[in-house]
């Protein structure tokens, strides 16, 4: 049993001298920062990403390991969806999101959101502690996303919607709705 599994492992105070506060940062490519830097040790930069979650009691991004835990920023989504599977795509294939954690999931067409300057975004991990999580497609998941997406012919667009309004994606009507921009907890 890990430390964090105890149930008041989150309030525990932070140690002696100690803040729970840091200067880690998750920027909206998906690299940690540490002061201003970039965390260039590979493994842990991996490992960070296996941490994130949120506080219990309010809501706010930590990095736990199970043996401690401190808050940190995120700028824009606490996970990335790094690539797609199956590489090769077919009209009955379900599409697959690896996760910045290494972490894999279905993806739900009904879930995915754009961002004003044309990002995709979508809800993952909802069974997870302090879950659901919003998750980013990097360019090169939301590129390879084309090859899933066949185009409609039951709809009808008038010629000054856009044309994806009339795509499908697994049997599903792919549609991005505006990402909610709230603020985050």
């Amino acid at each position: 049993m890990k430390p964090g599994d105890h149930p008041e492992f989150f309030r525990f105070p932070a140690p002696e001298g100690r803040s729970r506060e840091s200067t880690i940062a998750l920027t909206a490519e998906g690299h940690f920062m540490h002061d201003g830097a970039p965390v260039e040790h590979q493994k842990l930069e991996q490992a960070m990403h296996t941490w994130v979650s949120r506080h219990p009691d309010d809501g706010r991004y930590i990095l736990t390991n199970g043996y401690d835990w401190t808050y940190f920023t995120v700028e824009d989504a606490p996970f990335f969806v790094r690539h797609l599977l199956p590489e090769e795509a077919t009209d009955d294939t379900p599409v697959t999101l690896v996760l910045s954690d290494g972490s894999s999931e279905p993806l739900d067409p009904a879930k995915v959101t754009e961002s004003p300057d044309g990002a995709l975004y979508t809800w993952v991990k909802a069974d997870a502690k302090g879950g659901p999580f919003e998750a980013k497609f990097t360019r090169h998941a939301q590129t390879s996303l084309a090859r899933f997406l066949r185009e409609d012919s039951s709809v009808s667009c008038p010629s000054d919607q856009r044309e994806r309004e009339s795509l499908m994606l697994n049997h599903a009507r792919f549609a991005p709705k505006p990402r909610d921009i709230s603020p985050k907890k």
